[in-house]
């Protein structure tokens, strides 16, 4: 996978908004398949929100359940494409599952007298969780995909950021008998400037398949709101100073 690559993928790209469209207004199996891809590619991060949200994993666990059903039987709120971003239609209706839990609660007796529920976050504590928890499924996802398309590029990074401190001729020590074969710091040094690219442009996908159109100003902006351009800024600038294409 290299830079060059990356426009022609971004062209290939099922965004999630149109697999929401495919699951709503498709048949058989192509419906069931969108539905089940969008619960792939969102459960981790509603039950991150969740669980920061609710404090409570047992809570947490059956409304991520409860949200993933109401997507497999496309049941959710009604879809703003206008947005942009599936994070805000996600968010959303993670928000109304939330709110119809609580009015729930309170209609339950206490269990005890010293019971009490844990206080709601304020708007902006909420906000702040859920941008988090989309960030982290994002890396989360983006080295799932790593060690998928390339393992020794996962170990030798996953390696690297645990061990940001360590000198390269240690790592390469370290690093030999995991990956079966010797490495000496120059090639060390090349195999993580490999690993990063693809790392930066699998991280790259899974920003643009969130977006109605991922051109690469909008993915950029994605990228800053979550924090996250620098993972990719260096391939960033580089499509910046590629020229034009001649006509």
């Amino acid at each position: 996978m290299n830079n060059k690559s990356h426009p022609s993928r971004l062209d290939r790209i099922s965004t999630s908004w149109s697999l929401l469209a495919q699951a709503k207004t498709g048949a058989g199996d192509a419906a069931t398949a969108a539905r089940c891809l969008l619960v792939e590619r969102y459960r981790g991060a509603v039950r991150r929100y969740l669980g920061a949200l609710l404090r409570n994993d047992e809570e947490a666990d059956d409304l991520t359940q409860e949200f993933g059903l109401a997507l497999i039987e496309g049941k959710l709120a009604k879809a703003d494409r206008e947005r942009g971003r599936f994070r805000d239609y996600v968010k959303t209706v993670v928000v109304h599952l939330v709110s119809r839990h609580r009015k729930k609660q309170k209609r339950l007796p206490r269990q005890s007298e010293g019971t009490s529920q844990a206080t709601a976050p304020t708007a902006r504590e909420s906000e702040q969780a859920f941008l988090q928890s989309w960030r982290d499924e994002l890396l989360a996802r983006t080295w799932e995909a790593l060690a998928q398309a390339h393992a020794d590029f996962f170990t030798v990074l996953h390696f690297r950021a645990a061990h940001p401190d360590l000198a390269v001729d240690e790592m390469s020590r370290a690093l030999t008998p995991q990956l079966g074969k010797k490495l000496t710091a120059e090639s060390l040094r090349q195999t993580l400037h490999r690993a990063r690219k693809m790392f930066a442009d699998l991280l790259l996908d899974e920003v643009a398949q969130s977006l109605t159109n991922p051109t690469h100003e909008a993915i950029e902006q994605e990228l800053s709101d979550l924090n996250l351009l620098g993972y990719c800024r260096p391939i960033l600038q580089q499509k910046e100073r590629r020229p034009a294409p001649k006509s």
